[in-house]
């Protein structure tokens, strides 16, 4: 039996109040557990619940030994006029820039302050697909992608080393059924 990576135990989980719960499900290497459901159900507080962000009010949440999590965002901010390159910005994150899909490479030699907002969602992206951590979230990481940059993300999601996990939370259901070995419809 795999070894287990995370695990939720009725979680409750909000910021000055709940927003979710109770949520359970646990993830072991090689999965990819997609997260629905509609605008405002919890799904990103959920992330954050994970990584600390969020309060938990009830539940537990157990993490293995030493899991390290690498985070994409739902809405990145792109810093203004940062003299960042983005291949600094995948040695920030500790990503790999040689692992990374032919069409990153261009933005590795380009300034941050220079993207688009496609651009830069689907740098962070593809920098916490290719960073080291064992555990991969992904809060949305199809907005504002064009039909390259999603081919080269299912690519890396199917690439996945099977020591990895990823959570995965998007609106769009075919992009889940495509890529996660399970799901989790959340509701408030």
């Amino acid at each position: 039996m795999p070894e287990t990576l995370l695990k939720l135990d009725n979680v409750v989980a909000g910021y000055t109040t709940p927003v979710v719960g109770p949520v359970a499900f646990s993830l072991a290497p090689g999965e990819i557990l997609g997260l629905g459901g509609h605008n405002g159900a919890g799904k990103s507080t959920i992330l954050r619940s994970i990584t600390g962000m969020a309060r938990i009010f009830a539940g537990t949440i157990t993490r293995s030994d030493g899991l390290t999590i690498s985070h994409q965002w739902q809405r990145p901010e792109l810093p203004p006029e940062l003299a960042l390159m983005g291949r600094e910005l995948f040695a920030l994150l500790g990503a790999d820039p040689d692992s990374a899909p032919a069409i990153i490479q261009p933005l590795l030699e380009k300034p941050l302050y220079q993207f688009s907002g496609g651009q830069f969602q689907l740098l962070q992206t593809m920098a916490c697909v290719c960073s080291p951590a064992k555990l991969v979230l992904m809060d949305e990481p199809t907005n504002n992608l064009d039909g390259r940059a999603l081919d080269a993300l299912s690519e890396m999601l199917h690439r996945l080393e099977k020591s990895r996990a990823v959570i995965l939370v998007s609106h769009e259901k075919a992009f889940l059924e495509k890529h996660c070995t399970s799901m989790l419809e959340v509701s408030p």
